[in-house]
């Protein structure tokens, strides 16, 4: 019993005054030991032979005096939920902070160990156990680090670098698909700066929205920030890199002359169907990694600008909320599976599949799978601040609904969070048919998959924000 009493004293002692905010942020490196390795990023293979930049699982931990949360971003493609569920677990147990009060996501970076097996990558499982013990470690060391701090945020439109990649383009440019049909409307990444396009057949939004961190005195703690950008790419093959998302991370710091235990973030938001071409007007070609940290000072810059105007407070009430849903999978017809096994019995070469046969295979493996999936969701709120995770590519859309329709004043998405459940297209755009929507181990979810999420996420914004 002594013992007992003396650990809840530790605890108690360790949590902070009620009505004072407390925070600490860390970067943990989750470069891979070995080297070569395989990326996720494409359709068949890839090794990387060096590393260009570290990748890093990057967290923040807040405390309001009674609620303790953790949001930990990785330098990743993709994350599956088994990996992000151990992480918190061990996370959990050395910190106290509840797994439900913790947020994990990926950034979505091309150029970063596989972690999950799709299309023609297979992970490493020696990193896997890595990465998991990683993540867990970025939240014990932000936790360890927890002191007085006060937060403020802000909203800044940067529309230039997004361009939705779905468009409706002339019928001599469309391909058919690799399921032999030609009934397609919309085609991904149509070729830029050529007469054969029409429209989007979507929006984007053009808003980076960022949480800025910083202690009691003033001195730069973390600066969390959101931008529905899918990735930047144009990196030299071979490479390891993080992206725009770790070059962001270092140009922020920069821009507050911050020192070293200083943490930027950056986290993708509803970027499912946005990228950083520009297709009326193709731009020039550019060196492995300039348009990267093109994007990153660039988005820095304006964060730099908006953050001279916005107001600080230490006092600021946390709360969080998540809930398990369930959704169907989309599974193939006889028809289709028949030539799929078709395709693949004439595979020419079975370890380098075509993108025909990499469908076929894909349905193949649907078939055999679950008829249906559990998805984590949760909401956070920072005052008036709000923040949606989804463990989707959810198209810009539905995220420009869910900041319209949220009952709090800014709201924002982070997407590939606590999981990977696929594209997130809406029913009008799986109507439209295009490569986010053809069925396979990334893009799965029933048709109205989207419409449930939305509504369940307000329903949850909704519930967190009678607290206010």
């Amino acid at each position: 019993m002594r013992f007992l009493a003396i650990v809840v004293l530790i605890l108690l002692s360790s949590r902070c005054e009620a009505g004072t905010l407390a925070g600490g942020a860390a970067a943990v490196d989750i470069t891979p030991l070995r080297l070569p390795v395989s990326m996720t990023g494409s359709f068949q293979d890839r090794q990387a032979t060096g590393v260009h930049d570290r990748l890093h699982a990057r967290s923040l931990v807040l405390d309001d005096g009674e609620t303790r949360i953790a949001i930990v971003i990785c330098d990743s493609c993709l994350i599956p939920r088994d990996i992000f569920d151990k992480a918190k677990q061990s996370a959990s147990k050395r910190t106290g902070i509840p797994t439900s009060q913790i947020l994990t996501a990926a950034t979505h970076t091309h150029t970063a160990p596989t972690v999950l097996k799709a299309a023609q990558c297979t992970p490493d499982p020696q990193y896997l156990e890595y990465l998991t013990k990683q993540i867990a470690e970025a939240v014990v060391v932000a936790n360890d680090r927890v002191r007085p701090v006060e937060v403020g945020w802000g909203v800044v439109a940067v529309p230039d670098e997004v361009s939705n990649r779905r468009w409706f383009i002339k019928p001599e440019a469309m391909k058919a698909n690799p399921f032999g049909r030609t009934d397609d409307q919309v085609r991904m990444n149509p070729p830029r700066g050529t007469g054969v396009l029409i429209r989007p057949a979507g929006p984007t939004d053009p808003d980076v929205t960022f949480l800025n961190v910083r202690s009691a005195d003033g001195r730069p703690v973390s600066l969390l920030a959101n931008y529905g950008l899918h990735y930047v790419g144009g990196i030299a093959p071979g490479q390891l890199s993080a992206d725009y998302f770790g070059a962001f991370a270092r140009h922020i710091a920069t821009r507050f002359d911050a020192d070293k235990s200083f943490v930027g973030i950056m986290s993708n938001g509803a970027s499912g169907d946005v990228n950083n071409y520009q297709f009326p007007n193709a731009r020039p070609a550019s060196a492995p990694f300039e348009r990267m940290n093109a994007v990153a000072a660039k988005v820095a810059d304006h964060i730099q600008h908006e953050n001279k105007g916005i107001r600080f407070s230490d006092n600021e009430l946390i709360q969080m909320s998540e809930r398990e849903i369930k959704l169907s999978v989309r599974r193939p017809r006889q028809l289709e599976l028949e030539r799929a096994r078709q395709l693949l019995e004439n595979a020419a070469d079975p370890l380098r599949l075509t993108i025909d046969e990499l469908y076929a295979q894909e349905s193949i493996r649907l078939d055999a799978s679950r008829p249906s999936v559990r998805l984590k969701l949760q909401t956070i709120a920072i005052g008036d601040l709000a923040i949606v995770a989804v463990p989707c590519e959810v198209f810009a859309e539905i995220g420009l609904e869910i900041k319209r329709r949220s009952p709090f004043k800014t709201t924002f998405i982070i997407e590939l969070a606590n999981g990977y459940n696929g594209y997130l297209p809406t029913p009008k755009q799986h109507d439209l048919g295009g490569y986010e929507t053809w069925r396979s181990g990334w893009s799965y979810l029933e048709r109205d998959a989207s419409t449930i999420i939305t509504e369940t996420t307000l329903e949850m914004l909704k519930a967190i924000s009678h607290n206010k």
